[in-house]
Parts: C-alpha cells; sequence; structure tokens
C-alpha cells in the first residue's frame, strides 16, 4: 500500500474500550475518503508521527472526526480538539522491537513477558511510540529500535527485547544477551520519554466513563487557560483559576482532576487536609504558601485539594486555627501572579459546609456538579472496568447496567473486582489454569450480592426489579400510578408539547396489608429509576435542627440520584397534623414545614416524583395534601375476590401445588383477607408441605424426597385456620 497525502480531521477521545489499544475509529465518510480498509495501518501527524490500527468508528460520530486514545494522541504530540493528518501507512512484519521499560517494572516474569506479548500482539508500532501496558505500569514501554526500520506490526515470529525496568536486557522471547544492540537503541531513540520531562498522573479521559457533559466543563475551564492563554487576553478578560467538584462519594472528582492534569501536561500538585494542618500556629499556612509556590514554579500546573471542604470549612466566630488556614488560602488564589498558568481544583462531597468566600468568581469560578450516572453511564463505567477482564458470552453488560440503580463509579470498580475474585476462587476450588480463567454471570450475579449502591445505601435496602406483575389485582391502581409517575418520566417530550405538568407527588392511602409499599417498588421497577426509600420514622431526632436536616439530605440524594422516585413509607409518622397539637408537636411541625418546602421544590424538577403511603390519611397535615405538593390521592383497597385470585397466583406461582388445590375455592373464602393475608396463607401451606415430607423421614434422609413436596387442599385449609382476616 502506498503513502497518500492523506486528509486533516479533528481529534476525538476514543471510545472506552479501545484505550492502550493503538486502534484509531474513522467514520465511514473519511474511510472513503483515505481509501483504506478496516485493520489497515494509518499514519497520524501532529507535531510527531505515530501509527495505528484503523477500526470503523460507531454510528453518530463526525464526519470530520478520528476517535484516538490517550497513548495515540501523545504519540502523535496532539490533544482533543486539535487537528491531524491522517494518511496511509507501509506496513512490513517486525522481525525484532526493542523496548525500555518503566522504572520497576520486573519484565523477567512470565507473567510479565505473557502479557507484553499478548498487549503488543497485532499492534502497529514506530520508533520512539509509546505503549501503555495497564496490568504491568502505569507509565508506558517506549519503542527504540525496530527490524526493520519504519512502520512495522508485532508478529508471533517478533523477538520482543526489553530494556531497563528491573536492569539489563531482557528478551521476551528470545534468550540471546547483546548488549552492544542495547545501547545502540537507547541511542537510536528519537524522543526523550515522559519519565524525563512532567510526571504523569497515570489516568486519560478513556479512564473515564458516564461523564462525558461534566468532562467537557471541565477541559473547558482548565484546557484552554493552560493551553491557549492568548485567547483570554485577546478578549481582554482573566481565565478562570478555579473550579469546583462536588457529588457524592465515588463518582469520579479525583479522577477527572487527575485526567485533565495527564493530558494538558501539567504539574499535578494533590493536596489533603492533614497534609495542611499542623498543631503549630502558622505552620499550617506556611504549608498552602509552598503549595502555592512550587505551583508557580513548575507552571503550567493543577493544584488538587481533595475533600476541600476539611481544609476550608464556614468560618465561625472567635476565629481559630481552620478561619485562618481558609483566610490564607483565600490571599493565595487572589494572588496567584501566574494567571492561566495555574489552577485551582476542588473536590467535595459537602459543597455546602464550605466557606461562602470561597464560592464566588475569581476564586471557584464554576462549580459542576459530577452526580450519580445513568444507565448509559454505567454501561460506560463498566465497559472502562472491563476491557482487559476475559469474560464468558453469558456476561451481558447491558443487563448489569440496567440492574444496578444507585451504584456510582466507584461502586462498579468494586463490582467488577468482586466478579474476579468470585471467579478466582471458583478456579482455584477446580484447578483452573490461569490462562484459562473467565468471569461468569454467575460470578456478576454473587458480586451484586456483595456490593451495595452507596448513592443510597442510607434509604434502600436493594433496587426494585420486580414490576406490575409481582403485583395481584389493584388493575385500577397501576394504571392511576402509571400515568402519573411512569408516563412523565418515559413521555416527557409529549408532556411538554401539550404544556402539561405531571403531579409532583402521589399518595397512596389504604388499609395495612393491601400492598402500598409492594406496588411503590413495582412502579419504581417499571419506570427503570432510581428509588429512594424513606421510612417515616428514620427522619425523627431528638436534637433541634437534625430532623429537618434529615429531610434536606433525603431530597439532596434523590436530586443527585435523578430521575428518581422518593417513597415515604408511613408518612403519617413525620407529617401529622400541625393542628392537632400533642407530645412533640413542635418537631413535627418543623418536620412538616420542611416537607413542604421541599415538595415545592420538586414541583420544578420533572426528573423527580414523591410517593407517600399512609394508612391513617385522615391524620396528615391538610397543606401536605393540596395540589402542587401529593396532589394525586389513589386509595389501595382491601382485594375483592377476583384481586384475591390474581394475588394467590402471583404467590404459588413457583409452588408445587397438588392436584386437589382449587384457588379459586380459597380466594371465595378468603374475603376480609389483605394481600398480606393471603401472602401469610401461602407461606403457612408451603411450611406444612415441607413439614410433611420431614417428619416422614428420619433426619438429613427428607431432603433426597424433595419431589415429594406439594401443597394440597388440605395444607391451604389448615392454613386458612391459623391465619386470620386482618380486614373488616
Amino acid at each position: 500500500m502506498t503513502e497518500s497525502a492523506g486528509i486533516e480531521l479533528t481529534v476525538h477521545s476514543a471510545e472506552k474500550r479501545d484505550a492502550g489499544r493503538g486502534i484509531a475509529r474513522l467514520p465511514e465518510a473519511a474511510r472513503r475518503r483515505l481509501g483504506v480498509l478496516s485493520g489497515d495501518a494509518i499514519l497520524l501527524e501532529g507535531d510527531r508521527t505515530t501509527v495505528a490500527k484503523l477500526w470503523p468508528a460507531r454510528a453518530g460520530v463526525p464526519d470530520d472526526a478520528v476517535l484516538v486514545d490517550a497513548g495515540t494522541r501523545a504519540n502523535a504530540g496532539v490533544a482533543v480538539g486539535d487537528t491531524v493528518r491522517v494518511r496511509t501507512a507501509s506496513l512490513t512484519d517486525a522481525e525484532s522491537i526493542t523496548l525500555s521499560a518503566p522504572a520497576g517494572v520486573d519484565v523477567d516474569r512470565d507473567s510479565s513477558r505473557r502479557e507484553l506479548r499478548r498487549a503488543l500482539d497485532g499492534r502497529p508500532l514506530r520508533v520512539g511510540d509509546r505503549v501503555r501496558v495497564e496490568s504491568l505500569a502505569t507509565d508506558g514501554f517506549v519503542v527504540r529500535e525496530t527490524r526493520p526500520e519504519g512502520t512495522v506490526r508485532v508478529v508471533e515470529a517478533t523477538d520482543l527485547r526489553v530494556i531497563g525496568g528491573g536492569g539489563g536486557v531482557s528478551g521476551v522471547d528470545s534468550a540471546t544477551d547483546d548488549r552492544d544492540a542495547a545501547d545502540r537503541a537507547v541511542d537510536a531513540a528519537d524522543r526523550p520519554s515522559d519519565s524525563e520531562g512532567r510526571p504523569t498522573t497515570g489516568v486519560t479521559y478513556e479512564d473515564i466513563g458516564g461523564l462525558d457533559d461534566e468532562l467537557d466543563l471541565v477541559r473547558e475551564m482548565i484546557e484552554l487557560p493552560l493551553a491557549e492563554p492568548e485567547l483570554f487576553t485577546r478578549l481582554g478578560v482573566d481565565p478562570p483559576k478555579g473550579v469546583l467538584l462536588y457529588g457524592p462519594p465515588g463518582t469520579g472528582k479525583t479522577l477527572i482532576a487527575r485526567a485533565v492534569a495527564n493530558e494538558v501536561d501539567a504539574t499535578f500538585i494533590s493536596v489533603s487536609g492533614p497534609e495542611i494542618v499542623s498543631k503549630y500556629k502558622g505552620d499550617s499556612e506556611e504549608r498552602l504558601r509552598r503549595v502555592f509556590e512550587r505551583a508557580r514554579e513548575d507552571a503550567p500546573s493543577i493544584v488538587f485539594f481533595d475533600e476541600i471542604d476539611s481544609v476550608a470549612p464556614k468560618r465561625e466566630d472567635g476565629g481559630g486555627m481552620e478561619d485562618r488556614i481558609v483566610g490564607q488560602l483565600l490571599s493565595l488564589m487572589d494572588g496567584l501572579e501566574a494567571r492561566g498558568e495555574v489552577i485551582v481544583i476542588g473536590a467535595t462531597n459537602r459543597v455546602d459546609d464550605l466557606d461562602p468566600a470561597l464560592r464566588r468568581g475569581g476564586r471557584f469560578d464554576r462549580e459542576i456538579e459530577i452526580g450519580v450516572p445513568g444507565e448509559k453511564g454505567r454501561r460506560e463505567i463498566l465497559d472502562v472496568h472491563t476491557r482487559r477482564m476475559p469474560m464468558t458470552d453469558d456476561v451481558d453488560l447491558d443487563r448489569l447496567a440496567a440492574r444496578t440503580h444507585g451504584f456510582v463509579g466507584a461502586d462498579l470498580e468494586s463490582l467488577v473486582t468482586e466478579a474476579a475474585m468470585s471467579a478466582l476462587r471458583r478456579a482455584r476450588r477446580e484447578g483452573t489454569a490461569t490462562d484459562d480463567i473467565a468471569v461468569t454471570r454467575d460470578d456478576f450475579e454473587a458480586a451484586m450480592a456483595a456490593v451495595d449502591p452507596s448513592a443510597m445505601r442510607e434509604y434502600v435496602s436493594e433496587a426494585p426489579t420486580e414490576g406490575f406483575e409481582s403485583v395481584g389485582g389493584l388493575d385500577d391502581t397501576k394504571a392511576t400510578l402509571e400515568r402519573a409517575v411512569t408516563w412523565p418520566l418515559t413521555y416527557g417530550p409529549l408532556f411538554e408539547a401539550a404544556d402539561a405538568d405531571p403531579p409532583s407527588g402521589v399518595l397512596l392511602y389504604g388499609p395495612p396489608g393491601t400492598g402500598k409499599t409492594l406496588i411503590a417498588r413495582a412502579v419504581a421497577a417499571e419506570s427503570g429509576v432510581n428509588f429512594v426509600r424513606v421510612q417515616g420514622p428514620e427522619l425523627l431526632d431528638r436534637y433541634v435542627g437534625e430532623s429537618e436536616k434529615a429531610v434536606r439530605e433525603v431530597f439532596d440524594r434523590a436530586r443527585q440520584t435523578a430521575p428518581a422516585i422518593v417513597f415515604f413509607d408511613e408518612i403519617d409518622a413525620v407529617a401529622t397534623d400541625r393542628d392537632a397539637g400533642g407530645a412533640g408537636s413542635e418537631v413535627t411541625e418543623r418536620v412538616v414545614s420542611q416537607l413542604l418546602t421541599e415538595f415545592d421544590a420538586v414541583a420544578d424538577n420533572p426528573n423527580l416524583i414523591v410517593l407517600a403511603a399512609t394508612n391513617r390519611k385522615d391524620a396528615l397535615d391538610p397543606a401536605l395534601l393540596r395540589a402542587g405538593r401529593l396532589e394525586s390521592h389513589v386509595e389501595v383497597p382491601g382485594p375483592d375476590e377476583a384481586a384475591r385470585r390474581a394475588i394467590l397466583d402471583v404467590h404459588t406461582r413457583a409452588k408445587p401445588l397438588a392436584d386437589d388445590v382449587d384457588l379459586d375455592d380459597v380466594a371465595a373464602r378468603t374475603d376480609g383477607y389483605s394481600g398480606a393475608d393471603l401472602a401469610a396463607v401461602c407461606r403457612e401451606a408451603a411450611m406444612l408441605a415441607v413439614r410433611s415430607v420431614a417428619d416422614a423421614y428420619p433426619g438429613a434422609e427428607a431432603n433426597e424426597h424433595t419431589d415429594e413436596v406439594a401443597l394440597t387442599a388440605a395444607h391451604f385449609e389448615t392454613a386458612l385456620d391459623a391465619v386470620a382476616p386482618s380486614l373488616g
């Protein structure tokens, strides 16, 4: 294939699974203009020239774009948004390739050699290219020499040699030890390695999933001032000094800061609270000054304050060490002389605890929320963490993303790690060879049972997975809830076209045991949104202000996990009529007032819906029940005969019923039974069936007769005598 004049394209970040693979994705229009096929090698010419393997881009990628990962961008000397010339390349199979290893990497181990061979297999390379192998090192291996010279491809017969790392020369596949060849390889390198320049953070844009919009905002505030400060001079404005990232723990705030520092080739200075705080007066302020002095000396640089609320909390009356630290930080941010060359990034999950003086223009110029990822974001994060994981065909990441409500990036990383540990434990039990280990669907199921979603850990025990099929009867209630809850979340554009406002809150009321909580969970599962469940008494606290704070935190968490349903179970416990008075009425008044304030705010958020359940509707404060708050009232009545039959179907669908069981007869005889009562009847009948088999055989021998377990009419008869109806 002959080299062509090439075409100019705009650099975009790569797909998450392409990181470290030396792949460039082109849209179909660009591929045709270049006249290449999928799998061909192409040259990318920026400040330097590198080579990559061509793959097709997904639909929706602009025709003038090329998608390349951070390693390929660095090899070409370009950044996201730059223009690069793409040409066809002549490619020959490599006889030998010599690489220099990062410091501290032991390439003498068999596992390291296998991993390096696997990472380079089939990859096109040129002298000077840096190849990052995540499993071996944060920094990359640098190609020092190739035979023949030019653009080559690693094949099975290629002799891979590594210098440096653990010291000396290591043949990945060859035992030859030629010291002169190693010396020539070092001399042949046509560019310095990154280790001779700025230290890298090891994090790239491809390592961040589900935060594309937030990443664009951060890049806009940080990359432009560091890369092109003259633009701000031309506009006559000062570049931004600081960016505040806030959101729940584990959503990727620190990761974004590290990735941006790495991509813009800036010095990254990370500061945590304990490093600054000192018991000696004036020492804390001096340490802060040294941080900013280093940032000026090593500019362009990024100073990152992790958990900045611990360094700069709200200043209280009377002064103190924290007040002095906050004052020093304000002075330092105001006095930054290297405008545009030093950027301060703060990260916190308690943004309201930060001193207000920091949260203004000229200090933290923009506040960016790093929220809980949605389903699409969770899928991207899973792509990031499983891209090097061997998985069986039955692993469905789309299904996993749909099931992980409330999981932040750190939770998903833990989930993948736990699945890998499950596979490892299974492999050790079965004696599986290392190269044959693969993670299965069962491993991920085991991990799902072990990892909880941290974004909603305080308010929900599990994400609802069973929809309306798990609710027997209540057809009218289901239809009403579907219109009130599911439709606004599913058909947002239609509501906008009709200029219709969906109800902001729905009250489920009815006798105990009729299925109010069950149907609330079911509607959340049907809607496919996060479910924040709050038991009324959980909000009450004996200390003044704590109950109201708990209410605010519930709604703050719901807004972070939106789209979401906030479900208040037994709301009558915290929102009784304020005019009724009685013991604890002062606390009740404050909680109800806070609830009213939050409900009014929910009316302006189409991605947030409030559900509440009570069996004492008359006890609720009337202000909660008006339009704009809990405006839609849905009765969940005791089941009639048809509904009882449907409920019995739900609770017996997986149970072995004997031929003499007539569920129609059971439904007819259970007038006054609630859904919970019927569930208890079925449970009692099942226990009697188990007891019958257990009594028939001695000890553990009964376990060998599972095929004899059956629920008979006699079992149901006894169960009906044991379970009394709870409705009048």
